[in-house]
């Protein structure tokens, strides 16, 4: 892993993994389940894992965060990056930051965005001074409207804080977004990362034209996922959709249930790592007729992506 702090096209190299952090009935860090789900990424050509959202650091304690910095180090494939996120608030952020800056051998962190109490120009403040105490700057992840202006997130790049910009604002219609359309034209496209997985992604890079996206359900079809990257990398629009469309049966339960929640279940339920218990604040799904679709649903993408890397 890289001493260095990454640019936004090594970023956009690979399709950047959001996986799920694997534990242990007791709630403990699962060593063999998170070395398994970074071996699958590999094996599929997923070379990045940001652990964020999907791994419920949002959670997570500032010692057990420092314990799992090590143990992702200790399992991780050879040639895989690994971004931790900090946060969401800013005394969290500061802690888990003095953590990192033990181990040059992460290219860089993501801040968690958080919902209340915010303004955007405090955000931009800590963003600034998260950026410093860290000593090289740091993934801004953009989930809402309200979270940062597109003008205060430009001075704060413009301030070199900021190594690429997660863009995961859910719109009805991706093609149609005023406020990535500001930031694009106020910091460049080559900052920003669509943030929303396979559904936006073809829209978020032949429209707008970022440079890479983000991904939870590439835990289970890393191949596939990485498919729709080369294919649109090379402007081939037909093929990024037609492997988009084996995501969707997952991408539909994901939206409509809870993103990271299914995506816990569905790489046990497909087979490729156990995840164990949620850490509370959140809580496994449990209603039987969901479980069950998620296991469809995951089993027929993990077929799907097996049958795809052996063309």
């Amino acid at each position: 892993m890289p001493n260095f702090s990454v640019t936004p096209e090594m970023l956009a190299k690979s399709v950047l993994s959001v996986p799920p952090l694997a534990r242990k009935t007791d709630y403990s860090l699962d060593r063999e389940g998170n070395r398994k789900i970074l071996a699958h990424l590999a094996q599929g050509g997923v070379t990045t894992a940001l652990y964020g959202g999907n791994a419920n650091l949002y959670n997570i304690s500032v010692k057990e965060f420092a314990e799992m910095v090590e143990m992702l180090k200790e399992v991780a494939p050879a040639g895989t990056w690994l971004i931790p996120s900090v946060g969401p608030d800013y005394g969290k952020s500061l802690d888990q930051i003095a953590i990192l800056k033990e181990h040059d051998d992460m290219p860089t962190a993501m801040v968690l965005p958080l919902n209340f109490p915010v303004t955007s120009a405090g955000v931009a403040t800590g963003l600034r001074r998260i950026a410093d105490a860290y000593g090289r700057p740091i993934i801004a992840y953009v989930k809402s409207l309200d979270y940062i202006s597109a003008a205060d997130l430009a001075a704060v790049v413009a301030d070199g804080a900021i190594s690429a910009i997660k863009y995961a604002v859910v719109r009805q219609n991706p093609k149609e977004d005023s406020y990535l359309s500001e930031l694009i034209q106020k910091v460049g496209r080559k900052m920003i990362i669509s943030g929303i997985g396979e559904r936006p992604a073809i829209n978020h890079l032949m429209d707008f034209g970022l440079q890479g996206f983000t991904s939870g359900s590439v835990c289970v079809a890393p191949a596939m996922s990485t498919g729709i990257l080369k294919a649109l990398k090379a402007g081939n629009v037909a093929e990024a959709e037609r492997l988009r469309a084996f995501f969707m049966g997952l991408e539909d339960l994901r939206d409509g249930v809870s993103p990271l929640r299914v995506l816990h279940e569905a790489v046990a339920l497909a087979g490729i790592a156990n995840c164990g218990p949620m850490l509370p604040f959140l809580a496994n799904i449990t209603d039987v007729k969901v479980l069950a679709a998620i296991t469809e649903a995951s089993k027929e993408l993990l077929a799907a992506d097996r049958a795809y890397q052996a063309r």
